[in-house]
């Protein structure tokens, strides 16, 4: 049997938050549903920030009020602080990510808080949710390889937090490239520091493309052992608070990379090009991702 990748789809969430074109709610569930049917099993669907910030993610709640419960598929929320926390379990999410930035700078402007701040936020959530009970978390920490205002992030700022995180026995930790500036040396000697750092915890890995070193980054991940990647149908994505932000790694490029190497992934290719072609078309776009232009191979 071959190796089995987990792709967990943020192009409901990453994918549309940096769009000047607000999707309604209705055309946000018919790209969740498009996603699941093409194979997502993990998914990003809403994020629970303040929507007067961010009004492309507005319609969390009437969205998961939407979503039938389905044990095949998981439907993850966003949370920045102990309010997204409480939304996200109002509205039943099945897996809440909280975010911590590597960086003041990116936590000032992205989320109105410090390093620490946010630490004390997870801490919180960690305790309140063995307390009262919700969904599992994953923490991702955001620029873990460099920062739009604070330049470099070194690895020692990373594994600082992430030993926050293992001490909190938080279950999966998320790495995010948010504004691409990795390369796949850096990102196997940050997984090493890491996986060291925080070795029972589950290591899911999140790339932009900005400099077009995602797939590259993607490869190196796997090969150091990482099973959990993120992606973005039709390589939609961007930060509405970094600078020059562009998309996630596609999809459609990602499981082909992969299936054609002999991984499995569980999706549907040809399903994942048609809605990233269609996706890019509702918001006026071309699609960034290469498998949405030039198709898979065998045709």
């Amino acid at each position: 049997m071959s190796r089995f990748i987990e792709i967990v789809e943020v192009g409901p969430r990453d994918g549309l938050q940096n769009e000047k074109l607000s999707l309604s709610v209705e055309e946000k569930l018919t790209l969740i549903r498009q996603l699941e049917a093409a194979g997502a099993r993990r998914m990003e669907v809403v994020s629970f920030v303040n929507p007067s910030r961010v009004p492309q993610m507005a319609g969390a709640e009437e969205i998961m009020a939407a979503l039938e419960p389905d044990l095949k598929h998981s439907r993850i929320g966003l949370v920045l602080n102990m309010r997204g926390w409480e939304r996200c379990v109002a509205a039943q999410c099945d897996e809440a990510n909280v975010v911590v930035c590597a960086t003041d700078g990116f936590g000032t402007r992205n989320q109105g808080s410090t390093v620490n701040q946010q630490l004390d936020a997870l801490a919180g959530i960690v305790e309140r949710q063995a307390v009262e009970g919700g969904p599992p978390i994953t923490a991702t920490i955001s620029v873990a390889f460099g920062c739009p205002f604070d330049g470099e992030v070194s690895e020692d700022q990373v594994v600082a937090i992430v030993r926050e995180a293992a001490a909190l026995r938080v279950p999966e930790i998320a790495i995010a490239d948010t504004i691409g500036v990795a390369d796949p040396w850096t990102v196997r000697k940050r997984i090493e520091a890491v996986r060291a750092a925080a070795p029972n915890a589950r290591l899911r890995m999140h790339f932009h493309d900005t400099r077009n070193t995602g797939l590259a980054n993607a490869f190196a991940s796997v090969e150091a052992g990482v099973d959990v990647l993120d992606a973005s149908v039709g390589g939609l994505g961007g930060c509405p608070f970094a600078p020059n932000a562009t998309g996630n790694i596609g999809t459609e490029d990602l499981v082909y990379m992969l299936e054609r190497a002999g991984y499995e992934t569980g999706y549907d290719l040809g399903a994942l090009i048609e809605t990233g072609r269609a996706i890019s078309a509702r918001l006026g776009k071309a699609p960034a991702s290469s498998l949405a232009r030039a198709g898979g191979f065998p045709a």
